[in-house]
């Protein structure tokens, strides 16, 4: 599949940003969130602002952007749609968790409610995102039991290395935390890695003669219907060289997993400066992998509408 680097930056931007808010609102739900002015402008800004860019460039794919609000009309049969009514809704919890806390000076009681139903919302939007591409059958690579935990993995993985970075810089975070934005990463590493080896291995594909129906001997294509490349080829055929792709993947775990990973043993082993230095240093290259991560996420997907221009699986 081409990688449109509108889709890519969506999918990146948005993930971060609704984990970070859906930490933020189970923080606050705990209480363990301080009430202060600056951390509150600095966390949510960071969280609705990664949320809204996101929202904003997925537009950037459509052929016709002022359409775009066709597409909620159709929430009872595109999961598209219904992460677009998923997304807009949770505005709704987060302006009110971002009203109590900068405006009021509050985190807890309703705010803290109105920040735990932001988690539950933005949970279920990025859910819905990750059903987009996992309930497309004719895409091998994405219809598999990997792909919405992968979203939802990302998204935690992302939030709490932005939390960790944003309470370590004002002097608020712990080794707790640091710990677990550590095993986060880990965890995404290790599922990236396990969604690689089920591709890998994976059996039953479409082949030519079961996409054109014709089970009886083997099915060749003698001839394109056209001369040139067409949309198909160009959208849903992209093809990326298999050493390219295996340099971007050595590329992409390093930036997203090992060297996070390495930056929070740092900062565990020690605190101060150190720690805030590393604990942003992480999360700005782990963005940076997790672009990587999305554009190889689409590159690398094959659609059975190629089996129709010459590839026999």
């Amino acid at each position: 599949m081409h990688p449109a680097l509108s889709v890519i930056f969506f999918t990146t931007a948005t993930g971060a940003g609704y984990g970070l808010l859906a930490l933020l609102g189970v923080y606050a739900a705990f209480g363990l969130l301080p009430s202060d002015l600056a951390l509150g402008l600095v966390s949510l800004g960071i969280a609705l602002g990664l949320i809204s860019a996101g929202l904003f460039a997925s537009s950037g794919h459509l052929g016709h952007p002022e359409r775009a609000w066709r597409a909620f009309s159709q929430w009872r049969s595109s999961w598209l749609s219904r992460e677009g009514v998923a997304a807009v809704i949770t505005y709704v919890p987060a302006g009110l968790f971002a009203l109590g806390w900068i405006l009021f000076g509050q985190t807890g009681g309703w705010v803290a409610g109105a920040g735990l139903l932001a988690a539950l919302c933005a949970a279920i939007t990025v859910a819905m995102t990750g059903m987009i591409y996992a309930s497309l059958k004719p895409v091998a690579e994405w219809h598999t039991p990997f792909t919405l935990p992968a979203y939802l993995i990302y998204a935690a993985m992302t939030g709490l290395t932005l939390l960790n970075a944003i309470l370590q810089g004002f002097g608020l975070g712990g080794r707790t935390l640091v710990g677990l934005a550590a095993l986060a990463t880990i965890c995404g590493w290790g599922w990236k890695r396990a969604t690689w080896r089920h591709d890998r291995d994976r059996s039953g594909l479409p082949t030519v003669n079961s996409a054109t129906g014709l089970v009886g001997g083997t099915v060749h294509s003698i001839q394109w219907p056209h001369t040139e490349r067409n949309y198909l080829l160009k959208e849903m055929g992209f093809r990326i060289a298999r050493k390219h792709s295996g340099r971007l993947r050595r590329i992409m775990q390093a930036l997203a997993f090992g060297i996070p990973t390495l930056l929070f043993a740092c900062a565990l082993l020690a605190p101060g400066w150190v720690a805030i230095l590393a604990s942003i240093s992480a999360a700005l290259i782990q963005f940076a992998g997790m672009l990587v991560e999305r554009w190889l996420f689409f590159a690398e997907a094959t659609h059975t509408v190629t089996l129709y221009y010459g590839r026999e699986s």
